[in-house]
């Protein structure tokens, strides 16, 4: 019943019959898209394969030719692990600091591991430019907190990860003693950088992430690796400066990359590329090398092999893929429908903040400045990059292997990447291809986008009604918009600049606000953990924001159906999820269990009391003095 548990009796009956497919964590509204669009994109994929003469153009040619190689498992099984013993052999040559220093530019675009990484994107003081980013690695568990020496689930994923390395080292030909060394080696290095890296929540704060240093500065870091030459040698110059995203880690550099840890340097890089490269692999690699994310997600098999070959291939070509999906499969009628909708709702955006009674005046006209110049896009971008017209395919009849192009193509993509340092930001580009089930708010170019593929049932179709398409698209599009005005996107400016446009006393009222609703979602017990507020504050504060506008513009139409509205908002949170997969979102994903989004934010909102007669005994009740309202 609705007054106990919206998410529940909304959801109940489909939660009784779902099945989680064998290869997945989960499944439910976003999955199930995810799934259909994909048998559609794959059965489109193999008629082209079928009949290359109907191929509609050559970046689509290059996308089929590259799904040739992922699908031939014949070809893979019969290559074995052979594609990657050069790549091995490469790091086992090594023999000291000096030996990296030499091939080190070379080393960062082929993709192999280093304890840190090298970025460039937006200067987030001046997001016209491009700018050099550097941040830690990542560690083998999900999160630091899994070092935790009371951790319940470390030890069991530590054991499951050695086995499964031991047995991909053992089809790559290594005796089984070296392989043990190897795997123990990489492992203790892991432990020594885990101190040092920031947790999910700290990487969370946005605030944080701002910590230009001079070149001088940064490249004093490591006594042992040339990173002044690297720079030059992968920019072009010498830049004036670095933005160090982790800077309590740069400084403890030395202390775990040191010639006294070569040996476990270097067990540590074999153990991660080994372990990386599997999916491009025979099927008995591809099916090992998945066995420790499986344990993380609890699923029970391997994705299938056709399934598989497609995401090798459409990740790759996503933007060709995601061109040709836009423009075969998005109607004009839904895009213009769409766009009339994240118009109505920056209009109530808008007037909310015109008549905001905690916000001074100043901050107010500088919050309506920047969600004038709010970027919309919407369907799939004008054009596909120029990056992926270089992406040639070396066929298998003359030497190509599906190994050796994807790390061709990786390495075409960094050298893109770092060309583009000191150069204009090009604030149209899209980061999600237009067949991805999602959305996303840019707070350094300060633009929403809405990929094809999510603007379809439950979250919105031209069959619905307006209040129930309000209550899933409209919802997730307000959800987006409230990004700008979130804890970490409220610190940058209509430009996308890191740049404080509150007031003192404004932004004080906005942290009790942001600390209220750490405190309504910290600490909830589900799926046999608790939730951590401050890790999901951002979208817990975007879901309210979302919510109470898609509200507000439903209840602006002519017709308005409240109880469509709240049920289609629960509709598209359903989820069914295996519990080692509930357990890992718990612990890392900025965004709470989705039965809580769907039933907490509603308590918030007087109309959710009024259209279902929710009363102080009902559990879905909350008392007035308790409600969060930020935007």
């Amino acid at each position: 019943m609705i007054k106990q548990d919206l998410y529940e009796a909304v959801n109940g009956e489909w939660l009784k019959t779902a099945e989680i497919p064998a290869d997945k964590p989960a499944t439910g509204g976003f999955q199930d898209l995810v799934d259909e669009i994909d048998d559609l994109l794959i059965a489109d994929t193999n008629q082209l394969v079928e009949e290359p003469d109907t191929i509609p153009n050559d970046l689509m040619k290059e996308y089929i030719a590259y799904y040739r190689l992922t699908s031939d498992f014949e070809k893979r099984n019969a290559d074995g692990m052979q594609p990657l013993l050069p790549i091995l052999g490469r790091i086992e040559k090594l023999t000291s600091f000096s030996d990296l220093n030499e091939q080190l530019k070379d080393w960062v675009l082929s993709g192999l591991p280093l304890p840190f990484g090298l970025d460039v994107d937006a200067d987030m003081k001046n997001t016209t430019t491009n700018a050099l980013f550097a941040g830690s690695t990542s560690l083998i568990l999900p999160d630091k907190t899994y070092y935790a020496e009371d951790h319940p689930q470390a030890e069991q994923l530590l054991a499951i990860f050695k086995d499964m390395t031991l047995q991909l080292f053992d089809l790559a030909g290594y005796e089984k003693k070296e392989a043990e060394r190897m795997t123990d080696e990489a492992l203790a290095f892991d432990r020594l950088i885990a101190p040092h890296v920031k947790s999910a929540e700290e990487n969370a704060d946005y605030s944080k992430m701002y910590n230009p240093q001079s070149v001088e500065e940064f490249v004093a870091h490591s006594s042992y690796l040339k990173l002044d030459q690297l720079l030059q040698n992968l920019v072009g110059q010498l830049p004036e400066q670095v933005i160090v995203t982790e800077p309590l880690y740069f400084e403890q550099l030395d202390s775990f990359f040191n010639p006294d840890n070569f040996s476990l340097v270097k067990s540590w890089m074999m153990v991660l590329s080994l372990n990386a490269l599997t999916g491009y692999l025979s099927e008995d690699a591809r099916q090992i090398g998945g066995i420790y994310s499986r344990a993380l997600s609890g699923a029970a098999e391997a994705r299938p092999q056709k399934k598989a070959a497609f995401y090798l291939a459409s990740g790759r070509f996503d933007q060709v893929l995601g061109d040709y999906y836009g423009k075969k499969y998005f109607g004009e009628q839904a895009k213009n429908d769409v766009k009339q909708m994240v118009e109505t709702m920056i209009q109530v955006y808008k007037d909310r903040l015109a008549n905001n009674t905690w916000l001074g005046e100043a901050t107010r006209e500088k919050a309506i400045l920047k969600l004038s110049t709010l970027g919309i896009h919407v369907g799939y971008p004008d054009e596909i990059p120029e990056l992926y017209h270089r992406f040639k395919v070396m066929p298998a009849e003359k030497g190509g292997t599906l190994l050796t192009n994807a790390l061709a193509f990786s390495r075409l993509s960094r050298e893109d990447q770092f060309s583009k340092w000191n150069q204009p930001v090009d604030r149209d580009e899209w980061e999600m291809s237009a067949d991805t089930v999602n959305a996303y708010y840019h707070p350094f170019r300060n633009i929403i986008v809405f990929p094809a593929a999510i603007l379809q049932a439950p979250f919105y179709s031209l069959e619905q009604s307006k209040s129930a398409n309000y209550g899933g698209i409209g919802a997730v599009i307000a959800h987006e918009i409230s990004h700008a005005f979130d804890n970490n996107g409220s610190l940058f400016d209509e430009l996308g600049n890191l740049n404080n446009w509150w007031t003192e006393e404004d932004r004080q009222q906005f942290q009790t606000l942001a600390d209220a609703m750490i405190a309504e979602f910290d600490g909830l017990e589900i799926a046999g953990g608790k939730v951590n507020g401050k890790l999901t504050v951002s979208e817990n504060i975007a879901d309210a924001g979302g919510l109470s506008c898609a509200l507000e513009a439903a209840k602006r139409e002519e017709e308005t159906d409240l109880e469509a509205f709240f049920i289609n908002w629960a509709t598209i949170w359903r989820m069914k999820a295996r519990p080692e997969y509930s357990q890992l979102l718990l612990a890392v994903d900025v965004h709470a269990p989705n039965k809580l989004r769907a039933n907490i934010q509603v308590k918030n909102i007087e109309d959710f009391y009024q259209t279902f007669d929710v009363t102080a005994e009902d559990e879905m009740y909350l008392a007035p003095e308790k409600r969060v309202s930020i935007w």
